[in-house]
């Protein structure tokens, strides 16, 4: 397995992101053509259903990314919370808190040693994006099991 880093620690399934999301776009563009400039024999009611199937199947393999990415996140930040108790100096135990879940998300790449200046950072900025973060990691721990 390849050494993970922020160029490719993003999952990313071809069959999924652009085989399935092509094929549902075209079926709901074909549909709304179809809603538009009808087809013989076939009632605007039919049309209608189909647009609306269509559209529910498209929405649908959105929320099937979404929901488990979600859940991980909450599992990740749990993770991350207890690492962060087991590893950061007494002074910055207490403001966990103050780290914004993609910001524990980010923090999770990087390795136990730089983990407590990394977060006293984070949290001494403030408003630092996930990418932000994952960038100023130095030894990139590998997350092999994202989703």
């Amino acid at each position: 397995m390849a050494e993970q880093n922020f160029a490719n620690h993003a999952k990313f399934v071809p069959g999924y992101h652009y085989l399935t999301f092509a094929l549902l776009g075209v079926n709901l563009i074909w549909t709304i053509f179809r809603l538009i400039y009808g087809l013989p024999g076939v009632g605007i009611w039919d049309r209608l259903v189909s647009l609306g199937v269509a559209f529910a199947l498209l929405l649908m393999a959105v929320y099937l990314r979404t929901f488990p990415l979600k859940a991980q996140d909450r599992v990740i930040r749990l993770e991350e919370t207890l690492r962060l108790e087991r590893l950061l100096p007494a002074d910055l135990k207490g403001r966990i808190n103050e780290l914004r879940p993609g910001q524990l998300i980010a923090l999770r790449f990087a390795s136990d040693e730089e983990l407590p200046e990394l977060t006293r950072t984070v949290l001494d900025r403030g408003a630092m994006t996930p990418d932000e973060i994952k960038k100023m990691v130095r030894s990139w721990r590998a997350d092999h099991l994202r989703m």
